[in-house]
């Protein structure tokens, strides 16, 4: 019997990278997903995985798609047990001086939308039926969370928020729900840039990255299942409000220049 044996998930950012990867070892363990993503690509998931994953294609800053994925799996399997908002916008890392003051509004909406708002609306969405489950929540922050450098301005606020919901909700929800989050560093992946600055999708592993990480290897995307399966199981009754850094040890480390304009 796999550790999610039974268990109703809804993950968001499904479509690829380490969302589409835990997705899979999370039916292993014996759950079912709601696989919700802005890309058709998670239309795929059931071909590769059977009936026991849902696609959903859409935008996660809007309530009502919050609220199908929601529907989805209470309607297919009659309860929800954990919600993983996964979903996020990355800012190529673009510092605020070369952002323009005309485009900055519509930056931080697009990048706060779903890196912030999105989460707050699926668990909204969520929250009945994970009371009665007494379920969890899962958010995804990152580096960025907890260290400058890890992104630009946008999307280092946005991940330090991401950290406020985790401990806000879990104070809020206890003792009927557990809130936790995990912050991942290097991933090889495909980061979905900002439109309103022009960004198309990047590689977010980059030459010379293994040797900057302290365990001098980058991560395969499997290397993120332990976590999320750790937190989306019983076995992680005892832990709410908690962000879990899973970032090769950049946390000891560092990433970059001693300041941003320090060489110019």
């Amino acid at each position: 019997m796999g550790l999610l044996e039974g268990k109703t998930v809804v993950f968001t950012g499904a479509g690829a990278g380490i969302g589409r990867e835990v997705v899979r070892h999370f039916v292993g363990e014996g759950a079912r997903v709601v696989a919700v993503d802005l890309s058709p690509a998670v239309t795929g998931l059931p071909d590769e995985l059977g009936d026991a994953v849902l696609p959903i294609v859409g935008d996660v800053s809007d309530p009502a798609v919050n609220q199908s994925a929601v529907d989805a799996a209470v309607s297919a399997w009659g309860k929800l047990d954990v919600f993983a908002g996964n979903a996020g916008v990355y800012d190529g890392a673009k510092p605020l001086e070369q952002i323009e003051l005309d485009t900055l509004p519509a930056a931080f909406g697009e990048l706060m939308g779903v890196n912030v708002l999105a989460p707050l609306l699926g668990v909204r969405a969520a929250l009945p039926h994970l009371i009665a489950s007494r379920g969890c929540v899962i958010l995804t922050g990152s580096f960025a969370t907890y260290h400058a450098s890890g992104g630009g301005v946008l999307y280092t606020a946005s991940k330090h928020a991401v950290l406020g919901l985790v401990r806000q909700l879990a104070y809020e929800f206890a003792p009927d729900v557990r809130v936790n989050g995990i912050a991942p560093g290097v991933a090889p992946t495909k980061l979905r840039g900002v439109g309103a600055l022009g960004q198309e999708p990047a590689d977010s592993v980059l030459d010379g990255t293994a040797a900057a990480l302290p365990t001098q290897e980058v991560p395969a995307l499997s290397d993120f299942n332990g976590v999320f399966t750790l937190l989306a199981s019983d076995q992680s009754r005892a832990m709410t409000g908690t962000m879990v850094p899973v970032d090769s040890g950049l946390g000891i480390r560092g990433l970059a220049r001693p300041g941003g304009r320090v060489g110019r």
